[in-house]
């Protein structure tokens, strides 16, 4: 089938990279001429594992291509999808729709012949509908139809989720679109992949309703790892135990500096206003929103404490500051609040991160650069490992304890244990776990 996908951020490049990879022929549309020029030339704009040995080899192969004419990649497609940003708008915490709806505008000027129009963005509930009507107000003979297809995809395994997903939601509400859609997703049929066909207001709340629950499970662990903390228990253990339940499951339930990133802090703050909005407010996920985001501020806390009640004139190395491993987003990465905090009590901050610098030098104003782990630990009096990079889970704790002119370690993300920390020399510090040290 006939493709375009309009946009290429980090959905619409990763999906229209993986149906071009299913065989369909794919057309990726943005108006951004340099970035455009960069991708016909090869260049991945992001960081995600195998995306540009894929992307290139589909490119080689003329079932993908890049270009900034929407009209003409809109005219030949069977699918176009809007793969946009939504960006939370400012000054009320709405999903700003500005360039969904742009996009509508400008599809409906190019479509020719039956097409359907696909909502890849994340989008609030009625959006879908919105977009019909737009289409509709802007070109009334237009053929086409709508459809919503939320994206389930983790930065680091996109492509994984794209060709391997639990699930493909897809809202829809003619029979036509609905057979445009299987044959689009047919190559997943080998592997029995359920589709979920709903309304398009019911595949817009899955979305919304699968990331504020996930959500919640990491605010969830993040409070009782506190409070293990404070009665003597484990939350390693805590999760585990709990986690073995199947009607609970263990994912999820790894403690941390708080949730970041493109989806989570924007999805569930939409929805939110979007429960305010209709009346019927989601308490529940109100409270996570505001804990996740005083839970990243309170991480520099812990740090000042475990360095002994002050940070001032102390340098303080830090591993890692994208939001996860295994990709550039510093979206709302904890390492947004919690390193200015700690420059603001003063301390000399230098970071490592294996992919975070690109993006990270402008939003983290104040802080110095190093290659590897052992150079930022060169001569620094507390250790912090924000971001699980698979570079950071395998230190020499001793060469690093030697580097080091201080000896305190904190964790954040539970890598090593209390244990091997102690041997190692370090005052240990993490998450949810008693503190141990020489």
């Amino acid at each position: 089938m006939r493709v375009a996908m309009i946009g290429t951020g980090y959905v619409g490049l990763v999906s229209g990279v993986c149906f071009s990879d299913f065989g369909h022929e794919v057309v990726c549309v943005d108006k951004d001429a340099g970035k455009v020029a960069k991708l016909k030339a090869g260049e991945v704009p992001i960081f995600e594992p195998g995306l540009d040995f894929m992307m290139n080899s589909n490119v080689a192969a003329g079932r993908l291509s890049f270009t900034t004419d929407l009209k003409s990649a809109v005219a030949s497609a069977d699918a176009v999808f809007i793969a946009v940003g939504t960006p939370t708008r400012r000054g009320d915490g709405h999903a700003d729709l500005t360039y969904v709806y742009a996009a509508a505008e400008e599809i409906a000027d190019a479509i020719d012949g039956f097409t359907v129009v696909v909502t890849k963005s994340t989008v609030p509930v009625g959006t879908n509908r919105e977009v019909e009507r737009v289409i509709k107000a802007r070109r009334a003979d237009a053929p086409f139809n709508v459809a919503s297809n939320p994206e389930f995809l983790r930065e680091g395994a996109a492509i994984e989720d794209f060709m391997r997903p639990d699930r493909v939601v897809v809202g829809c509400e003619d029979d036509k679109a609905r057979e445009v859609m299987r044959e689009l997703y047919r190559p997943l049929s080998l592997r029995e992949t359920p589709i979920v066909f709903t309304g398009l207001e019911t595949a817009e709340m899955i979305k919304y309703a699968a990331n504020a629950f996930l959500a919640t499970k990491i605010t969830f662990i993040n409070e009782i790892a506190d409070l293990c903390e404070k009665v003597g228990a484990d939350v390693q253990d805590v999760a585990r135990g709990i986690g073995l339940d199947g009607r609970i499951g263990g994912k999820f339930l790894h403690p941390g500096p708080g949730y970041g990133g493109s989806c989570f802090p924007k999805d569930t703050l939409a929805l939110v206003k979007t429960a305010e909005q209709y009346g019927s407010p989601v308490r529940i996920v109100e409270t996570v929103v505001a804990v996740n985001d005083a839970r990243k501020l309170a991480m520099a806390d812990k740090i000042e404490a475990a360095a002994g009640g002050s940070v001032a004139g102390k340098r303080v190395a830090i591993l890692g500051v994208t939001f996860k491993p295994n990709t550039d987003d510093m979206r709302e990465s904890p390492s947004l609040y919690i390193l200015p905090a700690l420059l603001e009590k003063g301390a000399d901050i230098v970071v490592s991160d294996p992919e975070g610098k690109r993006e990270g030098e402008a939003l983290l104003k104040g802080v110095s650069w190093e290659g590897g782990a052992y150079d930022a630990a060169k001569g620094a009096d507390v250790l912090v490992l924000l971001t699980e990079w698979n570079h950071f889970r395998a230190l020499d704790l001793r060469h690093v304890r030697d580097l080091m002119k201080g000896d305190v370690m904190v964790d954040l993300r539970n890598v090593y244990t209390p244990k091997e920390a102690a041997r190692a020399g370090f005052k240990y510090f993490s998450v949810g776990r008693p503190a141990e040290g020489v």
